[in-house]
């Protein structure tokens, strides 16, 4: 069956869902929206709608975005736009059944807003929000509105027609097409992706191979597995047009096996394209073949390397080797190889749907396009976005985040996870783009960004993601095996009040050796979150070095819990409490704490009654 018969029917069966006469109501049921119970919402819209014996269609669809507004529901009645609502839960689900779907009454106070107008209503529109107004979705712009386990929910909405495309054309004319989009490889680094795809094309070898990095081991970070959930389509066509682009005809995706959800949708995506000749022998009667394979990781970050990732494929201990050879010549089981990122694919996918053109209006000169930040930390929005390369990073923290919650004064922000740095409030109107980043001394990493408050400290932010690298550290190579070590030492000192005033220069000296004589990108990256630090909060290191002083009061060695004897009213409760018995005082007297045995776990503060407010935590060290 033709591309354009499958349209046909891929057509009818989604008009009938978004346009039809029966209502329909969509579920976010991303791992996101699972977390905060889109599962148990599922089952009680479909045991109301039963019950009310009405017909209703009930279809579950990815991730839009709005992680902090999950269980998101639309709901579609005819001639009426979809109406999104938040935080819908069990009781919400049953109601809304009852009052939109058959009353065709709107619950205003879990409404966001309406995809499409709202003439009738004057209902505000979805896309002119505060979080959605400033975002530009083309990687994502399927994720939340289809069902990521229906192909022809896919194929209506310009799906695989981008390949039809690619496979009317040569392969050099593909390269081509990407060359003009100005796109860049979206899982780090940012090398041009037509480059490191002309490369590989030109190699020598009959044999050729594409891997999918869908590795994303970055804490904080979850935007290859969004897109994964809510558009697995997405990713397999443009891994099929990247194939036939270098001419490889064996595709892998590297994807860890905490993403179940994913893995799931991934292999049904890949068996229905199968079944629909978009995958596999002969696509679309080309002649082009090309099959994928899963791979599942185990979790290891430095697998997220190229080189790692490729040994990891091979069955060998992920490990990485030294370049070059770069994998575009020699690469898995010595084959030319490419390696990009889940984002790259469904980049490509889009281009090829439209064209260069449409992609490269977006974003600046050097950096072309949009790009997803998994956006988390101390923000009030939390959750996926997609917004042109360019952007401040003001914007997006205060317009799109809506700013740091609870008064609190913003601090920095990270970008690029363990392998990026630390941006302070005085750079916020820094530009989100590959080149500005670097400047700044850090990197754009695969789309994690850390917001972080007046309560952060700073040095422990360092010692935080340097431990992870160290931890995940191979081990093979000196540099990063030992010297990230010896940082982690001193930072544990300056935490704990140990140091001295030279362990600063020490700590700059070692991690411009291990970012120079490391093997892999994990340790030529691992020292950004404490040079980035040292670079912009250089007080913060001084002030627990020779004021022996954490004034975010975090680090445990450098602050102290004292009893406010104006306010204590020997309730006995944080008595109680202190596992040490560091607290002394009789029933209705006055408590003291023993500085000398107190541990510092905090237990007198948390279980001091409000009311009273008689424990305060101070920075420094009493005795």
């Amino acid at each position: 069956m033709s591309l354009i018969q499958l349209d046909k029917i891929a057509k009818k069966e989604w008009n009938d869902l978004t346009k039809g006469s029966t209502p329909t109501v969509f579920v976010g049921n991303a791992t996101c929206g699972r977390s905060a119970g889109s599962v148990e919402v599922i089952d009680a819209f479909k045991a109301e709608i039963e019950k009310q014996k009405i017909t209703c269609n009930v279809v579950e669809v990815g991730c839009i975005g709005m992680c902090y507004l999950e269980p998101l529901v639309m709901v579609y009645k005819p001639d009426s736009p979809l109406v999104c609502y938040s935080n819908i839960n069990v009781k919400d689900a049953i109601e809304l059944v009852d009052s939109h779907i058959v009353k065709n009454n709107i619950n205003k106070e879990k409404l966001i807003g309406v995809l499409g107008d709202d003439k009738q209503n004057k209902l505000p529109k979805l896309n002119s929000t505060p979080v959605m107004k400033p975002q530009v979705r083309l990687a994502l712009q399927n994720c939340g509105i289809i069902d990521p386990n229906n192909l022809n929910h896919y194929i209506a909405n310009k799906g695989y027609f981008g390949l039809q495309r690619a496979l009317k054309s040569k392969p050099e004319n593909v390269i081509e097409e990407i060359k003009k989009s100005g796109l860049r490889g979206r899982g780090g680094a940012g090398f041009p992706t037509w480059r490191k795809w002309q490369f590989c094309r030109e190699a020598v070898g009959e044999q050729k191979y594409l891997i999918c990095n869908a590795d994303e081991g970055d804490p904080g970070a979850f935007m290859n597995r969004s897109l994964l959930e809510g558009d697995p389509h997405s990713l397999i066509e443009g891994m099929i047009i990247a194939g036939y682009a270098i001419g490889a005809s064996i595709g892998y995706i590297y994807c860890r096996a905490e993403y179940p959800l994913a893995l799931v949708r991934l292999n049904v995506a890949i068996e229905q394209a199968e079944k629909k000749n978009l995958l596999g022998k002969n696509i679309l009667g080309s002649g082009f073949d090309f099959h994928i394979k899963i791979k599942e990781g185990a979790g290891a970050f430095v697998c997220g390397e190229e080189t790692a990732l490729i040994a990891s494929i091979e069955g060998s201990r992920g490990m990485p080797r030294p370049r070059p050879p770069f994998p575009a010549i020699a690469g898995l089981w010595q084959k030319p190889t490419i390696i990009n990122n889940v984002e790259t694919f469904a980049s490509v996918a889009r281009i090829m749907q439209n064209n260069a053109e449409w992609f490269s209006k977006y974003g600046t000169e050097n950096s072309k396009g949009t790009k997803t930040f998994a956006l988390v930390g101390k923000v009030k929005n939390t959750g996926l976005i997609e917004v042109p390369l360019g952007i401040s990073l003001r914007e997006i923290i205060f317009d799109i985040g809506g700013g740091v919650p609870n008064g609190k004064i913003f601090k920095a922000v990270q970008t690029g996870g363990p392998s990026g740095g630390c941006i302070p409030a005085n750079l916020l109107d820094i530009k989100v783009d590959y080149d500005s980043l670097a400047q700044a001394g850090t990197i754009m990493g695969s789309g994690g960004l850390v917001v972080m408050d007046e309560d952060t400290c700073m040095v422990d932010v360092a010692r935080y993601f340097l431990d992870f690298a160290q931890k995940e550290s191979c081990g093979e190579c000196a540099p990063c095996r030992l010297g990230t070590k010896q940082m982690l030492d001193i930072l544990n000192d300056i935490t704990s009040g140990k140091a001295t005033i030279e362990d600063i220069e020490l700590l700059e000296s070692l991690g411009e050796g291990i970012k120079k004589g490391s093997l892999c990108g994990l340790g030529q990256t691992a020292p950004n979150p404490v040079l980035t630090t040292l670079r912009y909060f250089r007080n913060e290191y001084e002030d627990h070095i020779l004021h022996k002083k954490c004034n975010a009061k975090v680090c445990r060695e450098l602050k102290f819990y004292d009893i406010l004897a104006d306010k204590c009213t020997g309730c006995h409760i944080c008595f109680k409490a202190c596992p040490v018995k560091a607290i002394s005082g009789n029933p209705k007297e006055i408590h003291i704490i023993d500085q000398r045995s107190c541990i510092k776990c905090g237990m007198c503060l948390e279980k001091c009654p409000v009311k009273f407010s008689a424990i305060e935590c101070n920075a420094g060290s009493k005795n």
